[in-house]
């Protein structure tokens, strides 16, 4: 008799032992002075995991009993939150599940109401049912927990539902818990069971995370008064400096939706501040600093940005110890990942590349392209592979990028590299040609006869276009050069290229495509007329200098055919008509050029396919002084 009545305590007792050592076990990771790996973090916690599991079922291996409900839930709280950690959400459903069904069968036992299965009203009644129990607080333990596996989940609507409850369980657990000593003290006791977090820090977390998901889904539904009115709420509460900066992050993007650039670089700077890893907040400042037309800034930024984005996530200052619930875990919406993404590295470079050479540091966008090259062509990943990286703007492809680091280097006056460059794109696509390509409306289709078998039609599009690029680019060079016979030759084939590809309209033959059809056809078209224009422009233009004036002067009258804004050919233009004595012509050819309106944005266009500032250039102040000295000789 003695035996039987004494048992389940030295059960209990032992399970409770079991239960503490596993505690401290991880509490000595958790608390060690020296930093330990992600990877043997996450094994010891897959074996603390387990272990729980193992003492979990051992416990729930006999009847519910009041005696032992408390231990049960403490170790079914240590268990679950070790499958949270480790983001298996469905064990921890299934373990909470099995743990409220017990509860229930101990309340029911004590002659309370059966409790609905519906999830919110499940847990309002399963509190209210209680009362004032023993176990009382080990089910407000578990009912974070759920809060835990909702957030993680992205159950937003589930939460709302049930998010004055839920956020007043701080208090209440405080009241619990009292002062930092007592609950030290109570930690130290042998005979109670241990928790492995303190559930008053889970919360404080898990309120800060809420915040921060809640935020980010009603910034995407373009609620952005509403999501910075809850942003700023969870700025002022006790959590990690990742969180808080995550906080200024997305209150700044509430504020740039809203139309307040200059407040929205506010947050972002105050969030950089609180941590200088948040380098979404970085990126962002650079969008803003694009808006607001600051060039300097930006490209100081890009600057920023591309050198943080090289550091290894193992530069890291380590903090000491390792935490238990990674707030990454709880926070993996889609549009929070969004909110959080950045470019990759060699992305940003390239931008920064772009940038430099647009707007007159050419020689540093030149290096830049001349790294970014480099790197595509080592093994070096260019960046922490943990990194989320946004999807635009994508990074083009290597030939364009060949093509583009050519083009900076003409503009730095180092013609005989970029001819180096192009002759390496030449060397790479001219095998894989095609004979002839046919667009057809409306799909897009690729009729293709080619030497070479098997490669897609669009594909041969590109090539075709990167192969013209680099000749038109190398024509420039020889202009760069006064050598009008090499700039004539490779102008030639950049046109005999460009003219193997046809236009198809239904019940048509084909034809060459016109400047009418690129609002039809898309980029790969606009491109094609692009590089017919600057062709025929600098064709004509180098035999203007050979004095073959009259194949200047219809060279210059394609080009403007092809690209009608072209500035290059309308000045060219009227320079032979003028020298053909076709005067008044050459007057109105010029003043319309200068009519022509300027782009809206340089960087609108790719580099190879900007005119080029280098070769023979005419001064519109002495043409303007032609036309008026024209002007008083007519009038005379």
């Amino acid at each position: 008799m003695s035996i039987k009545t004494y048992q389940p305590l030295s059960l209990c007792d032992r399970w409770t032992q079991e239960n503490n050592e596993l505690v401290n076990k991880w509490k000595q990771q958790e608390g060690g002075a020296e930093a330990v790996s992600h990877n043997h973090n996450q094994t010891h916690l897959r074996w603390c995991s387990s272990e729980f599991h193992k003492l979990s079922r051992k416990i729930q291996g006999i009847p519910p009993l009041v005696d032992h409900a408390q231990l049960e839930l403490t170790v079914v709280y240590n268990a679950c939150l070790c499958s949270v950690a480790l983001s298996q959400f469905s064990e921890a459903d299934l373990l909470l599940s099995q743990a409220t069904e017990r509860v229930v069968t101990v309340i029911q036992m004590t002659g309370d109401d059966p409790i609905s299965s519906d999830p919110p009203a499940f847990w309002k009644t399963l509190l209210k049912s209680m009362g004032n129990t023993t176990f009382t607080s080990s089910v407000q333990h578990l009912l974070c927990l759920q809060w835990a596996v909702w957030l993680a989940k992205c159950q937003l609507k589930t939460i709302q539902e049930f998010q004055d409850e839920l956020f007043s369980l701080f208090e209440t657990l405080s009241t619990e818990f009292g002062d930092d000593e007592r609950s030290s003290e109570r930690g130290k006791s042998s005979d109670i069971p241990m928790l492995v977090m303190d559930p008053r820090r889970l919360i404080e977390l898990l309120q800060t995370c809420t915040f921060i998901a809640q935020g980010a889904e009603r910034l995407s539904e373009g609620q952005s008064s509403e999501a910075l009115s809850g942003l700023q709420k969870a700025s002022s509460l006790s959590a990690p400096r990742t969180l808080l900066a995550y906080t200024h992050h997305l209150s700044g993007l509430c504020l740039a939706s809203m139309s307040c650039p200059q407040m929205a670089l506010q947050c972002y700077r105050m969030a950089l501040e609180t941590d200088s890893w948040c380098v979404c907040a970085l990126y962002q400042s650079i969008l803003i600093y694009r808006e607001l037309e600051n060039t300097q800034a930006e490209i100081q930024a890009l600057r920023l940005l591309h050198s943080t984005l090289l550091l290894p996530s193992a530069t890291e200052p380590p903090l000491a110890g390792t935490p238990l619930l990674s707030p990454s875990v709880l926070l993996c919406s889609q549009s929070l990942n969004r909110m959080l993404s950045v470019p990759s590295a060699l992305s940003v470079l390239h931008s920064l590349a772009q940038k430099c050479v647009l707007h007159g540091r050419v020689s540093e966008g030149v290096e830049y392209y001349l790294d970014l090259l480099a790197a595509l062509h080592s093994d070096d990943q260019h960046g922490s592979p943990s990194q989320v990286h946004a999807k635009d703007p994508p990074l083009p492809r290597l030939p364009e990028l060949y093509l583009e680091a050519g083009a900076a280097l003409l503009t730095a006056r180092r013609p005989a590299d970029c001819v180096a460059l192009c002759d390496e794109v030449i060397g790479t696509t001219l095998e894989l040609l095609p004979e002839k390509l046919v667009l057809e409306e409306p799909e897009e289709k690729f009729e293709v006869e080619t030497r070479t078998v098997g490669a897609e039609g669009e594909d041969r599009m590109k090539m075709l276009l990167w192969t013209g690029a680099a000749y038109l680019l190398q024509g420039h060079c020889h202009t760069h050069l006064r050598d009008w016979k090499q700039a004539v030759t490779h102008y030639t084939r950049c046109i005999n290229l460009l003219v193997k590809v046809h236009f198809k309209k239904k019940g048509f033959q084909p034809q060459i495509p016109s400047a009418d059809m690129v609002g039809k056809q898309g980029t790969d078209l606009c491109i094609l007329q692009r590089l017919k224009g600057l062709s025929l422009a600098g064709r004509g233009i180098s035999f203007s200098q050979t004095g073959q004036l009259r194949e200047a002067l219809r060279d210059l009258h394609l080009s403007l055919q092809a690209v009608p804004d072209c500035v290059g050919a309308g000045l060219w233009c009227g320079e032979v008509l003028w020298r053909l004595g076709r005067r008044q012509e050459a007057a109105a050819c010029w003043e319309k050029t200068w009519s022509f309106p300027a782009q809206s944005s340089v960087e609108s266009l790719r580099l190879y396919l900007q005119e080029p500032q280098s070769g023979p250039l005419l001064d519109s102040t002495e043409l303007r002084h032609r036309i008026h000295e024209l002007g008083s000789t007519l009038s005379a």
